[in-house]
């Protein structure tokens, strides 16, 4: 269903899909600014992707049941950071692919002001690869009071995978794959459409 508004209506381009690894676990880290992008994500790198949701969306019903089959894992918002590692971890255990976006929240522009640690602290520990992925134009696609997705085009670009830290209590190691994967992103993202 993604896949042909993605093409449709959003006019998307993806690049890159060669580079993400068809089984096993990966970590794919992305850049995030619109509640589009984790089906975007999954629908460009041909495989399911596992995000971390917050616990209250497992609450709701009809959603509940759809975003469990989707792969997604309930967090506790303001919960300790150590709770959503081990979900993130278990997802892997099983073979998942897992997304993090790097600065754990959405950005007005898709830039990566802030980048956590959280992904380099997984990778490591899973010792699994982190796929970068960049999402251009997103950001646009449901501007502030706006009640219907705008048709903006939307690129995907994905990059070839970083090796994981080799240690998860380095944390310079821990800050430079960060800062890495951050500036995969921005390249990928400077490209533009």
């Amino acid at each position: 269903m993604v896949n042909p508004v993605l093409r449709g209506y959003f006019r998307g381009r993806i690049y890159g899909a060669e580079h993400m690894p068809k089984s096993g676990p990966v970590l794919v880290v992305a850049n995030h600014a619109s509640d589009f992008d984790p089906p975007i994500v999954s629908s460009c790198v041909r495989r399911p992707v596992s995000y971390m949701a917050k616990q209250e969306l497992f609450k709701v019903p009809v959603l509940a049941s759809a975003i469990r089959a989707y792969g997604a894992y309930p967090v506790q918002r303001g919960g300790s950071a150590r709770g959503a590692i081990r979900a993130a971890l278990q997802q892997l255990e099983q073979g998942w692919a897992v997304g993090v976006f790097l600065q754990g929240t959405r950005t007005p522009d898709g830039r990566i002001s802030d980048p956590k640690l959280g992904a380099a602290m997984i990778a490591a520990k899973a010792q699994v690869p982190m796929v970068p992925v960049s999402l251009w134009g997103t950001h646009r696609i449901l501007p502030r009071g706006a009640m219907f997705p705008k048709p903006w085009p939307v690129t995907v670009r994905i990059g070839p995978p970083i090796a994981p830290p080799s240690s998860s209590k380095d944390k310079v190691a821990l800050q430079a794959v960060t800062n890495y994967c951050c500036d995969r992103i921005h390249a990928l993202h400077d490209l533009g459409r």
